[in-house]
């Protein structure tokens, strides 16, 4: 070989070696992973759709979820027709204080919408309860609800 094609081959095998030591693994962090847990109410057939509420739980912070669903498969005679949706989520501390509440108007058409509720911090150990309602024109709202413990 000549000295250029060494050259050459050198700078690459130490280009490669930086790649290497780059792309190792980094030494173990000393964190806890926290993991989010997500308790949900059964599906419940409310204003002519599916609905459902839950609550996602991460260390002491909870987000409630509003879910909107068709209560079954469409028919090829009668496809869906796009929808607006008066929605209400509102959570709190069973035994406490209010969490919030959120009242919104969504689109829906035929897939499933998550309506994003209040969140909030709350102590370990505690009950937490959530409320979601959804009407439109000609049906009234039949709320569900969620209980979940903020675990410790």
């Amino acid at each position: 070989m000549n000295r250029r094609s060494m050259k050459g081959l050198t700078l690459l095998a130490a280009g490669m070696a930086a790649v290497g030591a780059l792309t190792a693994a980094p030494a173990q962090a000393a964190t806890t992973a926290v993991t989010a847990t997500e308790t949900c109410s059964p599906w419940s057939l409310q204003s002519g759709l599916m609905t459902q509420v839950c609550a996602s739980i991460t260390g002491g912070s909870v987000q409630f979820l509003g879910r909107v669903a068709l209560a079954g498969p469409p028919t090829p005679d009668y496809p869906p027709q796009p929808q607006v949706l008066s929605t209400t989520l509102s959570g709190t501390v069973v035994g406490g204080s209010s969490l919030g509440s959120i009242a919104q108007n969504v689109n829906f058409l035929a897939s499933t919408v998550t309506v994003n509720g209040p969140t909030a911090t709350v102590a370990c150990g505690s009950t937490v309860s959530g409320t979601f309602g959804v009407s439109k024109f000609g049906w009234g709202p039949s709320p569900v609800t969620v209980n979940a413990v903020v675990p410790c």
